[in-house]
């Protein structure tokens, strides 16, 4: 007979309970996205090997948040075998962390991507924009602008269905996001 690993004794274990509501989950976290223009974006192949990169930031809406991907490298090829991906973002205001939890679908072709894609440039002129203002006050320069992005991309597109809240004293609320 097997025994069972025991468990360390310097491990804490976490309760998750839904402390937050929906409503207020998805405020919170929208409100520190429209201040951020990339993500990370977690993702795992089908032998579970994981991968993290950062993403554009298009836009949220609601339950669903739309990511620009100008790399197309293994979080694309990672999504079309297992759509599903973590986002990791951060208030640095209160210390708290949010975990974002999804189904993805990839958007590349028809009118909606075409419609995405126009907010992509705009969101490029912008970002670009803001980094020359910055670099401009802070006498920094940047190496790469606006030109460096390519043209190709893929939209994704996260329906939301989870956030988790990571306190600053390491407590953890899930809350499952419906539609």
């Amino acid at each position: 007979m097997k025994r069972k690993p025991s468990k360390p004794s310097n491990t804490k274990t976490y309760v998750s309970r839904p402390t937050i509501s929906t409503a207020i989950a998805i405020t919170q976290v929208a409100e520190i996205l429209q201040n951020k223009e990339f993500v990370s974006v977690a993702t795992c192949d089908n032998s579970c090997r994981p991968n993290v990169a950062p993403k554009f930031l298009l836009k949220s809406i609601n339950n669903c948040i739309y990511l620009a991907d100008y790399v197309i490298g293994r979080t694309y090829r990672n999504l079309k075998d297992n759509p599903r991906a973590s986002l990791s973002i951060m208030d640095f205001n209160t210390l708290i962390g949010y975990q974002i939890n999804g189904s993805v679908t990839l958007i590349s072709k028809g009118p909606a991507y075409r419609s995405l894609l126009k907010e992509f440039e705009r969101g490029k002129i912008q970002f670009s924009a803001k980094r020359l203002i910055e670099g401009v006050k802070r006498e920094k320069k940047y190496k790469g602008f606006e030109l460096e992005f390519p043209e190709k991309i893929v939209i994704y597109k996260i329906d939301v269905n989870e956030i988790v809240r990571i306190g600053i004293k390491g407590n953890v609320e899930r809350q499952a996001v419906y539609e």
